[in-house]
């Protein structure tokens, strides 16, 4: 869409076609997914068996913001048609009800003083309806002095047609300010990958804006979105769990100057722990997108969407560099926004991983033990030396080995092993008891 509209160019659409046909299409061999938003952010939901429609007419002036521009220009046409139409009539009858629509010959027969001049049959009533509610003013028809009723009409279409006006320009106006229209210039990857990035398996994607004029306090929202099964069995469709975004200030506002690659770190408590290279595929989730941030040159809070199902999450891959520097300023190639390349990475989710890691650690610990406590008598622990590899263990009561004397000609301290300190107390009460 927005290389049709010129704001990308050509070798952007080229690309992206060539990267869509090399990377393989898992969306064929299976039903079509569904999703609650779209990849133009719109949200894919259908309300059915809605029995109280008459509360989109309580809020009259948002319903027709939200309605489409060809059904907007037809209720702003027949607006205006009817009400001409139905002044058009009240002059009519009121022409009708004075007189002025009988035949006479002005020469011989002034007669009275018409209500509105120069009306004569509905179509000059329907002619001096638009004049007045448009105010053109030609000058052939006017209205006289000799109707009161005239006036008042006269009064209440000028009313109605300012009420008309009004509406049918902040319609117009709102429409064409939407924050929507914004969003039409910020772009996300189409697809999104997960890599490996400081040691930690990440998902991430990327996000451009295609304007000069900034999104001032940009914040990125990432909630994930599954199908979940309770304790006790209740099926929740929709459970919406938030993500955290990496960022040193641990908060979700961004600089976007240049496109940014948005990461989430999948360490415990993420909602993509347990997710790995194989189960990906039978996932049933959906992670949205939400771009927030108010727009420089209008003011006006502005908000884009996207999502990515399983389909579009690339295992084992990252996007390529897009920005660099030439003549003192940075230059963007929107060519590559969405390429890839695959990197090395493990097939494991981010729980395997740890546990492996965690039992690597557990067998180095146990190989090379550290300053660990060992049993002083009678109960207690307190700290001993370090135990050599293979050595069998020594009871507590165990007695003391003598010093080295070679460390002690040396001038090295030398090692003192656990006393026997439980053994001499049980010998000291014997001998008191005897």
């Amino acid at each position: 869409m927005l290389a049709r509209k010129g704001l990308l160019p050509d070798g952007f659409l080229l690309t992206r076609l060539a990267e869509d046909q090399n990377q393989p299409n898992r969306s064929h061999s299976r039903s079509q997914r569904a999703r609650f938003i779209t990849k133009t952010g719109s949200c894919n939901v259908a309300h059915k068996n809605i029995r109280e429609q008459g509360r989109f007419l309580q809020d009259v002036f948002t319903t027709m913001v939200d309605l489409k521009w060809q059904h907007s220009l037809l209720i702003f046409t027949s607006a205006f048609l009817c009400s001409w139409m139905l002044f058009a009539m009240a002059w009519w009858l009121l022409a009708f009800a004075h007189g002025d629509l009988e035949p006479r010959d002005l020469d011989t027969e002034p007669g009275p003083v018409p209500c509105v001049t120069a009306i004569h049959s509905f179509t000059s009533a329907f002619l001096f309806s638009i004049e007045v509610q448009v105010t053109i003013g030609f000058g052939g028809r006017m209205v006289t002095e000799e109707c009161p009723v005239a006036i008042i009409v006269l009064i209440i279409q000028n009313i109605l047609g300012l009420i008309i006006n009004a509406v049918m320009l902040g319609c117009v106006f709102m429409k064409t300010a939407q924050a929507n229209r914004r969003a039409e210039t910020l772009i996300f990857s189409r697809n999104a990958v997960i890599a490996t990035r400081n040691g930690r398996p990440a998902f991430m994607f990327r996000v451009g804006d295609l304007r000069k004029s900034m999104i001032i306090s940009a914040t990125v929202q990432l909630q994930v979105i599954r199908r979940t099964v309770t304790v006790e069995g209740e099926v929740i469709p929709v459970c919406q769990l938030d993500i955290q975004v990496e960022n040193p200030l641990r908060s979700n506002g961004i600089f976007l100057v240049s496109p940014l690659i948005i990461s989430h770190t999948i360490e415990r408590g993420s909602p993509l722990y347990e997710l790995s290279a194989q189960s990906l595929a039978s996932e049933d989730l959906e992670i949205i997108v939400i771009l927030e941030g108010v727009v420089e040159t209008t003011g006006i809070t502005m908000q884009a969407r996207t999502s990515y199902t399983p389909e579009e999450i690339l295992w084992g891959r990252r996007f390529v560099s897009i920005i660099t520097e030439e003549d003192g300023h940075y230059c963007v190639d929107y060519s590559k926004f969405g390429n890839t390349v695959p990197v090395r990475m493990s097939s494991l989710s981010a729980k395997e991983l740890d546990q492996t890691r965690g039992v690597q650690e557990g067998t180095s610990d146990t190989q090379l033990q550290g300053w660990g406590l060992v049993r002083a008598g009678r109960g207690g622990f307190r700290r001993g030396g370090r135990a050599c590899e293979g050595a069998a263990p020594q009871p507590w009561y165990a007695q003391s080995v003598k010093p080295n004397k070679e460390a002690e000609q040396k001038g090295q301290k030398k090692t003192v092993q656990l006393e026997v300190i439980g053994r001499q107390e049980e010998d000291g009460l014997g001998d008191l008891s005897d």
